[in-house]
């Protein structure tokens, strides 16, 4: 029996968003929680699934809220580690047009790449159906270290991986270093989710077929989920595809958490379904649930504490008559 339908290990932290201009002309941030990760957690628990983080937070009013929410949301914080000395990390998030997104961390360190290996919990993987990390635990050599014994006790355990490259240049020394860790993550995973434009970096093709094929050739990914913002979404799966379109909404205010609640929704679907029996109408049904509520969450600012439950998207995909 499994305790945890997804253990996830990363990073957790406050995404300080724009929300507007103050009465002496400067700007506001609002601090939202945060993380890639933890965000797909916390759509997993909308739809009502067990989850847990392992990861790090500095001892400081920023770790403390974190905990706080993570313990609110009911993701289990038994792994979640916190630093005496490293604060927690921050971003700082630009919204540019169409809403995306520019980036600037406080994160050299922060308390998230501090996490250490014999601070993972093995017993916490074990009890899990599905493993998931991104590469953002990749970039530095603690969490680094960290992140690849969890990966070998997935392993060892049979455990289902899924990955996000989640590309954030400005983390890297180098894209050349940023390139060789996805590669690495590549060969780990069980369920990949890439968006458009980081396939086209990572692969050099610009056509989405040959460029998922050339993941598929080298990789050997069971699943592949494209993520193409006002374009929809992508699932290649054994020697077929499908492709559901986006929806679109007029009160967007910005794209921070949306892929990351699509994956949750992906996630949640598999672990509901067979992933080695699934059709292009499977398919199909859970990219049009993922792209739902990805839209949902682009009207909100932040995205851990607002993900959307699972009626809401189910209205909004009735009301397009989808």
């Amino acid at each position: 029996m499994y305790k945890f339908d997804v253990v996830a290990l990363g990073e957790l932290l406050i995404d300080f968003t724009n929300n507007g201009i103050s009465n002496q002309g400067n700007t506001l941030f609002e601090a939202n929680p945060g993380g890639a990760p933890c965000n797909v957690l916390a759509m997993l628990n909308k739809c009502g699934k067990r989850t847990s983080l392992i990861g790090k937070v500095g001892e400081d009013i920023f770790g403390v809220e974190l905990k706080l929410v993570l313990d609110n949301l009911g993701i289990d914080t038994s792994n979640l580690v916190t630093d005496k000395k490293v604060p927690t990390t921050l971003a700082f998030i630009h919204t540019i047009k169409d809403g995306d997104r520019e980036f600037s961390f406080y994160r050299n360190p922060g308390a998230d790449v501090m996490l250490k290996e014999e601070e993972v919990n093995e017993k916490l993987i074990k009890a899990a159906r599905i493993f998931h990390f991104g590469s953002l635990s990749m970039t530095h050599d603690e969490i680094r270290k960290a992140t690849k014994k969890a990966l070998k006790i997935a392993k060892k355990y049979k455990i289902t991986v899924s990955f996000d490259p989640n590309l954030r240049e400005p983390l890297w020394e180098s894209l050349e270093e940023a390139r060789e860790q996805i590669a690495f993550g590549l060969t780990q995973c069980d369920i990949l989710k890439i968006a458009d434009n980081e396939l086209q970096w990572f692969t050099r093709e610009s056509d989405f077929d040959k460029g998922i094929a050339r993941l598929k050739a080298e990789y050997n990914i069971p699943l592949i989920l494209l993520t193409m913002g006002r374009r929809g979404s992508r699932a290649y799966y054994k020697d077929f595809y499908a492709e559901a379109p986006p929806f679109l909404q007029e009160n967007t205010i910005e794209a921070t958490g949306a892929g990351d609640t699509f994956f949750g929704c992906c996630l949640n679907y598999i672990l509901e379904n067979d992933l080695n029996n699934m059709n292009e109408e499977a398919l199909l049904e859970m990219l049009t649930f993922g792209n739902a509520a990805a839209s949902i969450i682009t009207t909100r600012r932040g995205a851990l504490c607002v993900m959307p439950g699972c009626s809401e998207v189910e209205s909004l995909i009735k009301k397009e008559n989808r």
